[in-house]
C-alpha cells in the first residue's frame, strides 16, 4: 500500500492514540475556555421591530424568536434570479447541516435562516432542499439595522429580554464550521478534508480548492445536484405569500 501511514501492531497503535490524546483534550479544554469567555462579552441592543418577510407575511426580529429566550439567526447569501444550482453552496451546506432543532429548542434556542433573497423565490430554495427550518427574507429597510455593515454568509446570536432585542455573538468565515457537521467528521478521517490548505502528508488526496471547489463534485454544486439528480425542478419561480403575524409576550 501507498500514501498511508505507517502500520504498527494494535499495543504500539494504542500508546500512540493514547498519546495523542493528550493534545485533544487541551485543545477541547482551550475550546471550552473560549466559550466561556464569548459568555462573558458585552452585547448590543439592536432593533426588535426589524421587519422580516416569512411564510405568514411581515414579521418582526422579535417575532422570530418563536417566543424563545434565544436567536441562532443564518444570513444566507442570494442571488436573484438564478436557479437552484446556482446558488450559495457554502451557505447550502452549512444551512442544511442543521435538520434537528429539538436540542437547540430543549435550551430555548430558536434556529431560524435569514436570506438576502425575497422570500418566495428563495422559500422555493428551501422546499427544493427539502428543510424545515424556519425561513425569513430580510428586506432592505432591515440591512442596516441587522446586517450593519456587514454580509450575509454570517452568523449571529440573539438575546430577547421581554421585547428588547440584543446581539451577543456573530462570526462568519471558518467562524461558520461549527454548523457544518460533516467537516467535524472529515476532519476525524485519515485524509481529512482534502482541501488544499491542510497540512496533509505527500501523497495525501487533495482534490479541493478553497473558492467554491470544497463545495463542489466534478464541477457541480454537491448538496444541490443530488436534488437535481432526483427529478427536483431547480426553477425558483416566485408565489405569493400571506399576510399576517404573530406576537409572544
Amino acid at each position: 500500500m501507498s500514501d498511508v501511514p505507517p502500520i504498527v501492531d494494535r499495543a504500539a497503535w494504542l500508546k500512540r492514540i493514547d498519546e495523542f490524546r493528550k493534545r485533544e483534550k487541551a485543545h477541547t479544554r482551550e475550546g471550552d475556555a473560549i466559550a466561556a469567555a464569548r459568555r462573558r462579552l458585552p452585547m448590543v441592543e439592536v432593533d426588535a421591530s426589524a421587519p422580516l418577510v416569512g411564510a405568514d407575511g411581515e414579521v418582526t426580529l422579535l417575532d422570530a424568536f418563536e417566543c424563545r429566550s434565544q436567536l441562532f439567526a443564518s444570513y444566507h447569501m442570494w442571488h436573484t434570479g438564478n436557479s437552484a444550482a446556482d446558488q450559495c453552496e457554502g451557505c447550502t451546506m452549512f444551512s442544511g447541516s442543521v435538520l434537528e432543532l429539538g436540542y437547540l429548542h430543549s435550551r430555548d434556542v430558536t434556529f431560524a435562516v435569514f436570506c438576502q433573497g425575497p422570500f418566495a423565490e428563495s422559500n422555493r430554495y428551501r422546499e427544493f432542499m427539502g428543510w424545515q427550518m424556519p425561513w425569513y427574507s430580510v428586506p432592505r429597510e432591515s440591512l442596516d439595522r441587522l446586517v450593519a455593515g456587514r454580509h450575509f454568509g454570517m452568523k449571529c446570536c440573539y438575546l430577547r429580554e421581554g421585547d428588547r432585542v440584543f446581539e451577543t455573538y456573530w462570526t462568519t468565515g471558518r467562524g461558520c464550521e461549527p454548523m457544518g457537521s460533516s467537516y467535524g467528521m472529515l476532519d476525524l478521517t485519515l485524509y481529512g478534508r482534502q482541501e488544499t490548505w491542510e497540512d496533509s502528508p505527500d501523497g495525501w488526496p487533495q482534490r479541493f480548492g478553497t473558492t467554491g471547489e470544497q463545495f463542489r463534485l466534478d464541477g457541480r454544486p454537491t448538496s444541490q445536484w443530488s436534488r437535481i439528480a432526483a427529478g427536483r425542478s431547480d426553477d425558483l419561480g416566485t408565489t405569493p405569500t400571506a399576510d399576517s403575524g404573530h406576537r409572544c409576550h
